[in-house]
């Protein structure tokens, strides 16, 4: 489905009443806090949208090795989780395009975000702008794409 069929489904929804959720990120490793993330960003509304990052603005933000997997299979997993409605993969390093793309009324970022940290953020300042509420998901402890990669690496094989 292009972005653009999406962008036309999501603004149905919202005339028919559904609330949207918004939210983005890598999701190069999928693992458990990824899922249990999306699961509490879907239960805030009736359609999750996922902004990805592109591959080109994974390596910007997380350096030359990354990502891992390439964005068309991180997209493809990501729409095979129950929670996800929508993938729109997104080319620059912030998601501030996307927001206003999507036009969502809640927007989820992840407990590695306080909500005082997110006043210095592009995508703050969008959501603001929209009318969007900004809504911090709790992050399962111990957790994340990059911890997973390190200890790959750091095993002995």
């Amino acid at each position: 489905m292009t972005e653009k069929n999406v962008l036309t489904e999501i603004e149905l929804a919202r005339q028919a009443g559904k609330r949207i959720v918004a939210t983005n990120g890598c999701f190069d490793i999928l693992h458990i806090g990824h899922l249990r993330y999306l699961e509490e960003s879907k239960k805030l509304g009736d359609i999750l949208v996922v902004g990805l990052n592109s591959d080109t603005s994974v390596k910007s933000l997380k350096g030359a090795s990354r990502p891992i997997n390439n964005q068309a299979d991180r997209a493809e997993l990501l729409l095979g989780l129950k929670p996800v409605d929508y993938v729109i993969i997104f080319e620059e390093t912030n998601a501030c395009n996307f927001l206003k793309d999507v036009q969502a009324q809640i927007y989820t970022k992840g407990g590695d975000y306080q909500p005082d940290d997110l006043k210095n953020w592009p995508e703050y300042q969008t959501a603001l702008e929209l009318g969007c509420k900004i809504e911090i998901i709790n992050l399962v402890e111990g957790k994340s794409s990059s911890k997973t990669i390190n200890q790959i690496n750091n095993a002995e094989l």
